[in-house]
């Protein structure tokens, strides 16, 4: 008789293939949009989550890191790397896998990619910070850094916040007209400019979102004037910034989980007890996000795992109306729980 497993031995998996189905049948925009409110609601539930900073295994390569997390019920993890010169050899900078598991008895109840999953999470994010953070009636938004991320930014910036009008920059300006393309379909109004100085005038918001694993000024502080939201993305590990210092001591920042920003973030440039402000208390309403007109507001992105768990669970509940996953053998499930090594030795070759 040959092993049959049963029904909760087979974990749901979504491949690369599936995730982009799933994304498709739901709507870029629309799967944007749901994503940021599953983040929305969890961040509103802060307090309820373990919080720890990713664990990463650092080279002078890159980055392998992994991100968990539980609200008590729910246990979920991201697997993810970051090495800004595979794309030299046709790989991605950054890959991604996650897996999400009930607390009361430790099976996994979800496997999926995470590359475009952390795509559209990062991008759901941004947004939804802007949300709270940007100047009221935002239409026009600055992208410096036009790589894998940039075209996922604009469309949640589209979703979420309403802006329509874009300006590129790019130190490789075929990149800036990829992204261009790209997005030619989705209802921008697209410039690309020759320098950053050029790109941010008239920008109600700026995104910097480079892949450089340096210490750098992308932003200067003669670029920044009152009023505008920055939405830093680029600088995610120590030893990686993009803003210049000055704009940090001019701005409001807002960062996700402050122990792991301090260590990763833009501000790794200040002093440990310079105040920033947790961004679940704005959007909890325990603070205010943009108080004035010319308050310049900085989101410092880092990315954090309860973003990923939300995004885990976003996919999860789409599983039932769209079935676009595979069934994994992944757990022993003997007949008796206690005799797993009589399942191995069923397994063997039969006596004639």
């Amino acid at each position: 008789m040959g092993y049959a497993p049963s029904d909760l031995a087979l974990v749901p998996f979504v491949s690369v293939e599936n995730m982009m189905r799933i994304v498709h049948a739901t709507g870029i925009e629309r799967f944007m949009r749901e994503l940021a409110g599953c983040i929305e609601a969890d961040f509103r539930r802060w307090e309820l989550f373990d919080k720890t900073p990713r664990v990463a295994s650092h080279s002078h390569e890159g980055v392998i890191e992994l991100m968990p997390t539980s609200d008590g019920i729910n246990y979920g993890f991201k697997y993810v790397n970051g090495h800004p010169k595979n794309t030299k050899s046709g790989r991605q900078t950054v890959t991604a896998f996650g897996v999400m598991a009930e607390v009361g008895n430790g099976y996994p109840v979800l496997i999926t990619e995470m590359t475009m999953l952390t795509a559209l999470r990062t991008a759901a994010m941004s947004a939804l910070a802007a949300r709270y953070l940007a100047p009221q009636g935002s239409r026009t938004m600055t992208i410096i850094g036009n790589g894998a991320q940039s075209e996922f930014q604009a469309l949640a910036f589209k979703a979420l916040v309403g802006t329509d009008r874009l300006r590129l920059y790019d130190i490789d300006r075929s990149a800036s007209q990829r992204c261009a393309r790209n997005l030619a379909p989705h209802g921008f109004d697209i410039e690309i400019f020759g320098s950053g100085q050029e790109a941010v005038e008239g920008a109600d918001i700026i995104t910097t979102v480079t892949a450089d694993k340096q210490y750098a000024a992308i932003l200067t502080d003669n670029m920044v004037g009152p009023g505008i939201h920055i939405n830093a993305v680029g600088g995610d590990c120590p030893g990686k910034t993009e803003l210049h210092r000055d704009i940090l001591l001019r701005s409001e920042i807002f960062v996700e989980y402050p122990p792991q920003t301090r260590i990763e973030g833009e501000i790794q440039q200040l002093d440990p007890d310079h105040k920033v402000t947790e961004l679940w208390q704005v959007i909890d309403g325990r603070i205010a996000g943009r108080t004035g007109r010319d308050q310049i507001t900085l989101f410092d992105s880092v990315g954090f795992a309860v973003e990923d768990f939300s995004a885990l669970r976003y996919v999860r509940s789409l599983l039932g109306e769209l079935p676009c996953f595979d069934r994994l053998d992944l757990l022993a499930d003997p007949d008796d729980p206690r005799d797993l090594f009589g399942m191995l030795m069923r397994a063997g070759p039969q006596p004639a």
